[in-house]
């Protein structure tokens, strides 16, 4: 029998005040919805552009494609704009579409429990308090935490230890010895970016790392201008969409007899030219060589940076590819024995990632009849119906979730996303359900289909490039980064699924709130 309860804190929560959060609560303010509040656990928006501001950072995607639809930059300086340039869009956008006074800073979420009794979720913060909410929409983002487990002794380390996330720019580096520990997209940026200043730079590469040329040019002041004429700029991303969607749909429904010999053609002259590339910029042969993949381009994230190969015809740059056994107080033991003496660490180790089943810990988030997603994606690997939705999770979506990555940038993908959940929430607030969850034969019809049209793409990775140390892959063998889908086609049915593969309970505890 319905029963009236009392009213929870908030009608909708947003976890996160990323580039997700921020386009959640945008389009929430677009549809009408003015009764919703942003919790961060930091003190500002932007997500990881707030916390990484290491030398040399910058977007590796077209500023064109790197923003919102909604809020269109025309006057990027460059093409690929610096990482302070993107935070302070950002933030702008968060100022222009009035967030700030939706937004509550230093809040972490650490639980989430449904409670079936009254209809809503009991969202627990680090600090001991329960806030809650019938609506949640988990805005968290794709890099998660930095991956410092299982490095031996690097709490023995005397000198001082720079991370991505957490740059000390108060710590002068002239003329020290540094050893930058990884090649990843950070390192990629931050090795050419210090080079100049410090007096030696070891770089250690447990695995070569295809890197682009990144054609970062200024944007030209008449370009500017015609980005600022209503229509041309998303015309122009439209038009890049466009040209793209043939190839991601053909990678879907290619029979695999015929895409394994393209492939294979694919990736033999990908390293023949990538080789004669190297060997054309780098001076000593060796270095060239040990800098050559021996896995396809795509198969593990690309790189792009106009600095990073030739930074090693310095003089100050050496690339060590020994395996490291610990590091000491002095610096870092090598597999050999041989101990080297730095003054700073760089940690470049890459991230724990949304992908890892690992990084959803039992009982953080539970559900109802005790559905504990860390438990079900731990048994039956990550998934969710569109990207955004689990059985199990009433009145609960995520942004940045398993096999949702389909657009160019992460702009358009958390919006695809939000615009999925705030659709449905629209909707139950329409039928003024108390609870509105994806059911289970969608779900599990979804999920098919995604792993039936993902077969190419895991063969790439998982057998052809077999062994190869990627994000693409988890633990359990799984692709849950891309979403085996052109972003058009993502995109539409991101704004047009059926309501009938949700079940929305008219059993309204209480009633909403007038005029939003």
């Amino acid at each position: 029998m319905s029963t009236r309860t009392t009213r929870p804190d908030h009608e909708i929560v947003v976890i996160g005040a990323g580039p997700g959060g921020i386009a959640a609560g945008v389009l929430l303010k677009r549809a009408g919805i003015e009764e919703f509040t942003i919790l961060e656990r930091a003190g500002e928006v932007g997500g990881s552009w707030r916390d990484n501001t290491y030398p040399g950072i910058s977007v590796d995607v077209p500023a064109l494609v790197y923003q919102y639809s909604f809020a269109r930059k025309s006057d990027w300086p460059t093409a690929f704009p610096a990482g302070g340039e993107v935070q302070a869009y950002h933030q702008d956008v968060a100022r222009r579409f009035g967030l700030y006074r939706h937004l509550r800073f230093h809040t972490e979420i650490v639980r989430e429990v449904w409670d079936e009794t009254h209809r809503r979720w009991a969202l627990h913060t680090a600090d001991d308090e329960i806030i809650t909410a019938r609506f949640v929409i988990s805005a968290v983002g794709a890099f998660l935490r930095p991956k410092v487990d299982g490095i031996k002794g690097l709490g023995d380390f005397a000198g001082p230890v720079q991370r991505p996330d957490a740059w000390d720019h108060a710590h002068d580096m002239s003329g020290k010895r540094v050893a930058v520990v990884g090649t990843g997209a950070s390192s990629v940026q931050i090795t050419p970016a210090l080079a100049p200043e410090v007096g030696q730079l070891d770089v250690y590469q447990r695995t070569p790392v295809w890197c682009i040329p990144k054609p970062n040019f200024p944007v030209p002041r008449w370009f500017q201008a015609a980005l600022r004429v209503p229509g041309v700029a998303a015309a122009q991303c439209g038009m890049l969409l466009l040209g793209l969607e043939p190839i991601a749909r053909l990678a879907t429904i290619m029979p695999l007899t015929v895409a394994k010999p393209l492939m294979a053609a694919f990736d033999a002259f990908a390293k023949r030219v990538y080789r004669a590339y190297l060997r054309r910029i780098i001076d000593d042969p060796e270095t060239a060589a040990a800098l050559t993949p021996g896995y396809g381009p795509m198969a593990k994230r690309p790189t792009l940076s106009t600095g990073y190969p030739a930074v090693f015809n310095r003089d100050n740059v050496r690339l060590v590819t020994d395996d490291i056994e610990r590091f000491t107080e002095q610096g870092i033991r090598a597999g050999d024995g041989t101990e080297h003496h730095y003054d700073v660490i760089v940690l470049a180790t890459g991230y724990e990632m949304y992908t890892d089943p690992e990084s959803y810990a039992e009982g953080t988030v539970v559900g109802r009849d005790g559905f504990d997603l860390g438990r079900f994606f731990g048994a039956h690997g990550l998934q969710a119906y569109e990207g955004v939705a689990v059985a199990g999770l009433p009145n609960r979506w995520m942004l940045v979730g398993p096999y949702a990555m389909a657009d160019i940038g992460w702009h358009g993908m958390v919006e695809t996303t939000a615009s999925h959940a705030i659709r449905a929430i629209v909707e139950a607030r329409r039928r003024q359900a108390s609870t509105v969850e994806v059911s289970e034969k969608a779900h599990a019809a979804y999920h098919a289909e995604i792993c039936r049209r993902g077969q190419v793409l895991r063969h790439y990775v998982g057998t052809q490039n077999k062994g190869i140390r990627t994000y693409y892959r988890n633990s359990q063998g799984d692709m849950p980064y891309f979403r085996p889908a052109g972003a058009l086609e993502t995109r539409w049915r991101g704004r047009h699924f059926p309501f009938s593969d949700y079940h929305f309970d008219a059993e309204l505890r209480f009633p909403p709130t007038v005029g939003g």
